[in-house]
Formats: structure tokens, C-alpha cells, sequence
């Protein structure tokens, strides 16, 4: 996954957004990974959907975020996840 600390994605997200703002999220992992994504957004409701042959899944999640930083967190977190794809 790219490293979305680049001060443009930062500059996009500000122009695009006013913050607080709703942000959605999604990203696809193997199945067996589905819970490393799910402890990105503790307390937030995680919707899932599996591929049709049910090797991968995709998960989509709506939070409330306080500002761009507090996005760019949250893919560094998630780029940690082996072989995550960022949608």
C-alpha cells in the first residue's frame, strides 16, 4: 500500500472534505485477516462482503473523523495488514 503521509493525499482530503466529516473507508484483505481491519474502527459498525469464491473479503466502514491527520492514521495502521488493498 502507498504511504499516504504525502502532504498531497493531506491536501486533497482538505479540499474535499470539511472537517468534522464523515469518511468512508473500505479495503480488501484475505479472509483470515478480517479482524486486523475490524480493530481499526473500535466502536464503529464494520460491513462486510465476501468475494463470490469467499477468499477475500472487502469491509466498509462510516466514521466521524476530526480532521485529515486523524484519516492518514488510520491507513499508516492499516497498511501495516499483509496484503491489504486500500479502495
Amino acid at each position: 500500500m502507498q504511504n499516504f503521509t504525502s502532504i498531497a493525499f493531506r491536501e486533497k482530503l482538505e479540499a474535499t472534505h470539511v472537517f468534522p466529516a464523515l469518511y468512508m473507508f473500505k479495503f480488501i484483505v484475505v479472509d483470515s485477516l478480517q479482524d486486523e481491519v475490524k480493530k481499526l474502527f473500535p466502536g464503529h459498525e464494520v460491513k462486510m462482503k465476501p468475494s463470490s469464491k469467499g477468499k477475500y473479503v472487502s469491509l466498509t466502514a462510516q466514521t466521524m473523523m476530526p480532521n485529515s491527520e486523524s484519516i492518514i492514521k488510520i491507513y499508516e495502521e492499516a497498511s501495516k495488514i499483509e496484503g491489504i488493498i486500500a479502495l
